[in-house]
């Protein structure tokens, strides 16, 4: 369905933050990477744009900001502010950006320059497109800190940006963003980088913006719970074209492509939680050493205590405080927390790849700093990672048998011929065709990468995966059956697995017990059912309440009840 750009607005506006009619653009490959999208942006008004990896969001993006590639060729029109971009030329497409429009990035760390101040970097942006005195771009810089809401902005004008929170960091990449009063703000994926707190901060902040500055937003993310909870159209893609369109409320309760409803049908949906005040529900006890006659765990971590040492004169850090937990055989264990909790730290840990300050780490009964170096050689092999992200993690320059195949080599395990025999009875786990095997990670998409990590990591048949964010990176669709296959590998070969995790539903779908840390200390843990439906801990219920959940009218309710 690609109907006219014309026919997508609800409100008379002869000047839109942005129009787009009849996009389409081509490489050097048969299928366009966007054949016919067309929508509109008002002022003040947030439309999300939907679809799945390669169906043409981020390409659409980049036209409305003049970023496509050199090889690219596009036809149609793309206004910005009534000002066509796709045939502007380098010098007017340089006035427009800022100016007309401006890009949210995704990743804060890297948007920002490490060795300059906020304050520089938001003088910057303002000298380069206005005539503005150092003394006057000063003190609007502390203006849009103040209007992105971080404290104290006269006084974190001078912070560097390693001073700051993550959620700090990207308010101040929005204050840059904001910083020529640009018609259309172009949000790609800004939340996907934070824990789900600060996500949930972004969210309200974006919302408060809406109001007060006179820009539209183009949000473009793979979170169907981020889109119901602030968008106010929706714009579904799919292989480069429009095929649904309308308001949030209709998208998510009334929509008419099959495409559409198997995207909202793939979203992870956290059960409602239970206020009832029950002291059974939660903390299963306040210890948590496994006792009785049952099977030796997999893992135990016994009052562990981990501190990293501060660089350039900053104080040592304690990401792992007193932590305890255990993993028993064919059990998946969630882990979750915000940024700075101790997840990734605990999950190095139990992996022998991070020095403890205190405490043991038990696996298969054995203590790790017990044992001689043959004897930890031969446990850790019990012990796979799953990583985030496939792509940094798999060698460019290996075909898809040689990644798998390498864990096997470095170990020492089997003939060249049971190691290719292995190689193609793990691409049959994955559900990924034997002829894969010849391929290299550029030709896979990101889905069929992360089959490849998840494979990798079963060569060696451990008896514990560690999946750290394991999906974070996925779409929801291809999460959706990343996280089936998990969890019938899990079943049919019965490895145990610590899933590590800020997406809450993701954890509650797939985890049997779960531990929730806060500042290194394990706060709460419990069945997964009770700590995410009946939590004890506060931390747990604020964790619960900032998730974005897939239904507009649910979060608007919520928030005019806290109103």
């Amino acid at each position: 369905m690609t109907n006219a750009a014309d026919n997508d607005h609800t409100a008379v506006d002869p000047a839109p933050a942005l129009e787009v009619d009849s996009l389409r653009v081509t490489f050097d490959y048969p299928r366009p990477a966007v054949s016919d999208i067309s929508l509109r942006v008002n002022r003040r008004e947030i439309v999300a744009l939907v679809g799945e990896s390669g169906s043409g969001k981020t390409m659409t993006a980049r036209a409305a900001i003049g970023l496509l590639p050199e090889h690219a060729v596009a036809t149609g029109s793309v206004k910005v502010d009534g000002v066509e971009v796709l045939n502007a030329s380098e010098r007017d497409l340089n006035a427009i950006r800022g100016t007309g429009v401006a890009m949210i990035f995704q990743e804060p760390q890297t948007a920002l320059n490490p060795a300059q101040t906020v304050g520089w970097q938001l003088r910057q942006a303002l000298r380069t497109h206005q005539s503005i005195s150092r003394r006057d771009a000063r003190r609007r810089a502390v203006e849009l800190l103040s209007l992105v809401e971080i404290p104290d902005p006269e006084q974190r004008v001078d912070y560097y940006p390693h001073q700051l929170s993550g959620g700090q960091k990207q308010r101040v990449v929005i204050a840059l963003a904001l910083a020529n009063d640009p018609a259309l703000l172009l949000a790609d994926e800004p939340t996907t980088a934070l824990d789900v707190s600060v996500q949930r901060e972004i969210l309200d902040l974006l919302l408060r913006l809406r109001g007060r500055i006179d820009a539209g937003i183009l949000l473009i993310t793979h979170n169907l719970g981020v889109v119901a909870d602030i968008a106010d159209r929706v714009v579904v893609v799919q292989l480069g074209e429009v095929v649904e369109r309308g308001t949030v409320f209709d998208i998510f309760a009334r929509p008419t492509q099959p495409y559409t409803r198997q995207l909202l049908a793939a979203v992870p949906k956290l059960p409602t939680v239970d206020s009832t005040d029950d002291e059974s529900a939660g903390a299963a006890s306040d210890s948590d050493t496994a006792e009785g006659d049952g099977p030796v765990p997999i893992v135990a971590v016994e009052h562990v205590t981990a501190v990293h040492r501060g660089g350039f004169g900053r104080k040592p850090v304690v990401a792992l405080d007193d932590v305890s937990l255990h993993v028993d055989p064919g059990e998946v264990v969630g882990v979750v927390g915000e940024s700075g909790s101790g997840k990734t730290t605990l999950g190095r840990s139990i992996g022998g790849l991070t020095h403890l300050s205190g405490g043991k780490i038990l696996v298969d009964g054995h203590d790790l700093d017990a044992v001689d170096r043959a004897q930890l050689r031969s446990l850790r092999h019990t012990i796979a990672f799953v990583p985030q992200d496939p792509t940094a993690s798999l060698d460019p320059r290996f075909t898809v048998a040689e990644s798998i195949r390498e864990p096997l080599d470095i170990q020492h395990i089997g003939t060249r011929a049971e190691q290719s025999t292995r190689v193609e009875e793990l691409l049959d786990a994955v559900h990924l065709p034997r002829s894969f095997a010849d391929r290299l990670p550029h030709e896979l998409s990101g889905g069929q990468r992360q089959r490849v990590a998840l494979a990798r990591a079963l060569s060696v048949r451990p008896k514990l995966l560690i999946a750290d964010e394991p999906t974070s990176a996925l779409d929801v669709s291809v999460q959706a059956r990343v996280l089936e296959l998990f969890a019938e590998l899990q079943h049919e070969l019965g490895f145990a697995a610590l899933f590590i995790s800020h997406d809450l539903a993701v954890v509650e779908q797939v985890s049997d017990r779960v531990y929730v840390l806060r500042n290194g200390r394990v706060v709460e843990h419990g069945s997964a059912r009770d700590v995410l439906t009946r939590p004890r801990d506060e931390y747990t219920r604020a964790l619960l309440d900032a998730v974005p959940y897939p239904d507009p009218q649910r979060r608007r309710e919520s928030s005019a009840a806290l109103a």
